[in-house]
């Protein structure tokens, strides 16, 4: 008889998941507060074989040195900067994560960030229902940006970016991008895109959508600096990870209209507090974090995650390795 796995999932997967992971594992599945408390993670992570984690729990040095029997983490994300990636991998962790799948969504959400900014969808929202539309709008009372024929660039020019840079085209928009190295000349063909220098990307963009990964080298990429090298009508898009931008400046530069607007799924503390002067301006469209959010693929993701604890736990090639 095969040995049965101790797992510990710390946010609820769908249910075929579970039921997946049920067959060959014992799951222990956190139903508390949302990230799981460190001192719970803790305590609950001693005598676990496997880890399903997501993003906000944070699954450091101390987490993992409390594991003895530790195995496999699979996180359900394709972003894994809450994990101590080189420590775990020292103690011959193997982690998995869930890239791919949620591209799609995320590139749809950026396209609807940038329609809804510029087309001021979402400022018209507020209008309505603050009983605010009293009067019809005059020729020039209320206008928006077209998003045919404008110039998005686009920075990290990865699976999402391709998707997202797919979808512009469709669009009747320019691409142009930036790389830490160009894509293939048969992939700049098909997206009818131009690889530029960061400097001439921020001059000529109309939009610039973000698509790298957070790193000590991406840490506040965006900030004031840049904002001035843009355009004052341009607009900033980000789907990627919040620390990207430092935040602070970016509502400097939107008050003192360096740039014209900017759509936001992620932040650098989430949630955001309500405090956080972004909830203040017109000019931003904000999301909570809702990138891969779909029922599509969520289901996805979950089957993923199991499926690479699965293998990770059973010696075996993850499908997506970290």
């Amino acid at each position: 008889m095969k040995k049965r796995f101790n797992v510990l999932v710390t946010r609820r997967l769908h249910r075929s998941a579970l039921d997946e992971l049920g067959k060959r594992c014992n799951v222990s599945l956190h139903a508390g507060k949302i990230p799981i408390p460190k001192k719970n993670l803790i305590n609950k992570i001693r005598d676990m074989d496997g880890l399903i984690c997501h993003p906000y729990d944070i699954i450091d040095k101390e987490v993992i040195n409390n594991a003895k029997n530790l195995k496999a983490i699979s996180t359900f994300s394709v972003g894994f900067d809450h994990i101590d990636v080189n420590f775990a991998k020292s103690q011959k962790i193997k982690i998995g994560y869930t890239p791919e799948v949620l591209t799609n969504a995320t590139a749809e959400l950026t396209i609807g960030l940038i329609l809804d900014v510029l087309r001021r969808i979402s400022e018209g929202d507020r209008i309505i229902r603050n009983k605010k539309w009293n009067q019809i709008f005059g020729a020039y009372d209320y206008t928006g940006t077209e998003v045919a024929g404008k110039t998005i660039g686009i920075i990290g020019m990865g699976r999402i970016g391709i998707e997202v840079a797919k979808k512009a085209n469709g669009l009747g928009m320019n691409v142009i991008y930036h790389n830490r190295k160009p894509v293939s000349k048969s992939i700049e063909k098909m997206l009818r895109t131009k690889y530029v220098s960061e400097n001439t990307l921020y001059k000529k963009s109309d939009i610039i959508s973000l698509h790298v990964p957070y790193n000590k080298d991406t840490h506040h990429l965006m900030n004031l600096r840049i904002f001035k090298k843009m355009k004052k009508t341009s607009f900033l898009i980000n789907t990627s990870r919040g620390k990207i931008i430092d935040e602070k400046q970016l509502v400097t530069a939107l008050k003192k209209k360096e740039i014209q607007g900017a759509g936001m799924d992620v932040y650098e503390k989430e949630p955001i507090k309500k405090s956080n002067p972004l909830l203040k301006l017109e000019n931003v469209v904000l999301a909570p974090h809702v990138g891969s959010s779909t029922k599509e693929t969520r289901e996805k993701m979950s089957a993923i995650t199991a499926r690479n604890l699965l293998l990770a736990l059973e010696g075996k090639k993850l499908l997506y390795s970290v």
